[in-house]
């Protein structure tokens, strides 16, 4: 069947059309801007075309996107009626969801629900269901969760050291992100590295702007980085990951800042950004560093360093890995960034390869034949999984 993947942000829509059977991208793009100064890009054979337009808010943009997917100028499909199935990417199931399914009235209010732990994407992802349901009706809606995945995660990994009754209350605990990601790349690797994923411990490594880390135990999440949010875990681009909390109060208290503005601080202005006050791009460090950019080389270390303290970690925690996977923006393409991790494993009899180590976006064996344990690069499909667990759900 033909599926479109949708993926909502407040201000974005991305969209993908895929073919369950062959599992060919006929069309991919976004529109970007939604509520200002729009921005429409559809991309069909390798041609990408981008232009100015009007979207004012999610309906529209989902108009617009159907309605690229039938002109006969891209030529992509002859009907909207060939589009048998529409999979939403929402961002926080809480403890409500640990699958996909297909969306209803109750589900939508589960996942509104859902928004106070996530407010700047479930909202959205909401505003995208409702549009498709409009232009399309009929058509079958999978709502595929971000936090799903980790949902196999036992108590003693989602609780946080805080009175019982704010779990209770406010479901406050570990949920977990980047679902999609480490479930589609734990099953590549078990692929890869020769694994019954039924009987096998994987850690997973998803370093993008956004990043984290999982272990993954007979192909199931037991443990991950994020938390509650997406804050709290590895330094990334822009997120401080782990940090005392009382920060937090420190900072108020000295700044006359609200609670709001610390964390608004440490989402969007902290990780590499903040340490360098550069820039959240790891190749910009990386020029910064080679040009004597101390702060630069800083926010590298601290980048790596907890990177490879987190893979220790789990792997101590699961008995054990058998494997490890790097994916994502860096973990695919920044071999410089990806060569100090597996350089950093050396304790674990992990050695690097590095003439293997100048390959972008390709699976490959980072670590030599002799390594204790193989350091896989697995590219990412976030919307190829969110096409198949649409498929699957559809097809029940």
């Amino acid at each position: 069947m033909k599926i479109l993947v949708v993926n909502c942000g407040s201000s974005s829509l991305k969209y993908q059309l895929i073919d369950s059977a062959t599992e060919e991208v006929s069309a991919s793009g976004q529109c970007e801007r939604i509520g200002l100064d729009g921005i429409f890009s559809i991309k069909v054979n390798g041609k990408k075309d981008e232009k100015e337009v009007d979207i004012p808010d999610h309906s529209v943009g989902i108009k617009t996107v159907l309605d690229a997917l039938v002109d006969p100028k891209y030529a992509v499909l002859k009907s909207l009626d060939e589009i048998e199935a529409i999979g939403h990417r929402v961002v926080h199931g809480g403890e409500k969801f640990s699958s996909s399914v297909l969306i209803d009235e109750e589900v939508i209010r589960e996942i509104d629900e859902c928004s106070a732990l996530a407010p700047l994407h479930n909202p959205a992802n909401i505003l995208g269901i409702r549009a498709c349901q409009k232009i399309m009706p009929g058509v079958p809606n999978v709502a595929v969760f971000d936090t799903a995945f980790h949902q196999t995660m036992p108590a003693k990994a989602y609780l946080y050291g805080i009175p019982k009754e704010y779990y209770e209350k406010y479901g406050i605990r570990r949920y977990g992100f980047h679902g999609t990601s480490h479930a589609f790349v734990s099953e590549r690797l078990a692929e890869l590295a020769g694994l019954d994923i039924n009987n096998s411990k994987m850690i997973i490594c998803h370093i993008g702007s956004g990043a984290s880390i999982s272990a993954v135990v007979n192909g199931k999440s037991v443990d991950t980085s994020m938390g509650m949010t997406p804050l709290e875990g590895l330094v990334m681009g822009t997120r401080s990951g782990d940090i005392d909390p009382a920060i937090v109060e420190f900072i108020c208290n000295k700044e006359g800042k609200s609670v709001s503005e610390v964390l608004t601080m440490l989402n969007k202005k902290s990780g590499v950004l903040g340490i360098s006050g550069l820039s959240n791009d790891y190749r910009d460090l990386l020029e910064g560093e080679e040009s004597g950019n101390q702060d630069a080389h800083n926010a590298l270390d601290v980048l790596v360093y907890r990177i490879i303290k987190y893979i220790g970690a789990y792997h101590v925690a699961i008995g054990g890995a058998d494997a490890i996977a790097l994916t994502a923006g860096a973990g695919e393409n920044n071999f410089v960034v990806r060569g100090r991790i597996v350089e950093g494993l050396s304790a674990l009899g992990i050695k690097l390869n590095e003439a293997a180590n100048t390959v972008r976006g390709e699976e490959l064996l980072l670590s030599t034949s002799d390594s204790t344990i193989p350091v896989w690069v697995v590219p990412t499909n976030e919307e190829l999984r969110i096409a198949r667990e649409t498929a699957a759900v559809v097809e029940k």
